[in-house]
């Protein structure tokens, strides 16, 4: 009983903190009431408790924090337009007069290369934005 009462004790900083590591904490007391009702006695519950404690603090706590740390790879906006495909409309060279359509909408292309020229239908790759300009390759 008094095993499932420190689960609960430690849970309720969990929720008003968000620290992890209460739960963490909390899974080893619950682990030492499930020792409890097995049998096991008084000096083996306090070993699964901190067994099971110290394991989860050591392996999914630094899981955490790592996958906390990353960043998702969410670009918005011209970012976003850079590295995609498109299909040219209109002859594209480095004059900048040419067309092409770039994720459902049609914008005006140059060539990257000054000495490539791409013709309709051909797909290129978006190496950059430049203004209004994509710049393609």
């Amino acid at each position: 009983m008094w095993w499932l009462i420190a689960a609960v004790g430690l849970g309720i900083p969990l929720v008003l903190t968000a620290m992890p590591e209460f739960g963490m904490v909390a899974v080893g007391a619950v682990a030492g009431a499930i020792t409890d009702a097995l049998g096991g006695g008084i000096v083996l519950q306090v070993v699964v408790f901190c067994a099971v404690s110290v394991a989860l603090v050591a392996v999914v706590r630094p899981m955490a924090v790592r996958s906390r740390r990353q960043q998702p790879e969410l670009r918005s906006g011209i970012e976003a337009l850079k590295g995609r495909q498109a299909v040219v409309l209109e002859r594209v060279d480095d004059g900048g007069g040419g067309r092409i359509k770039l994720a459902g909408e049609v914008w005006s292309a140059r060539s990257l290369d000054p000495d490539q020229a791409y013709e309709p239908g051909q797909q290129v790759d978006v190496v950059e934005i430049d203004g209004a300009t994509a710049v393609v390759m």
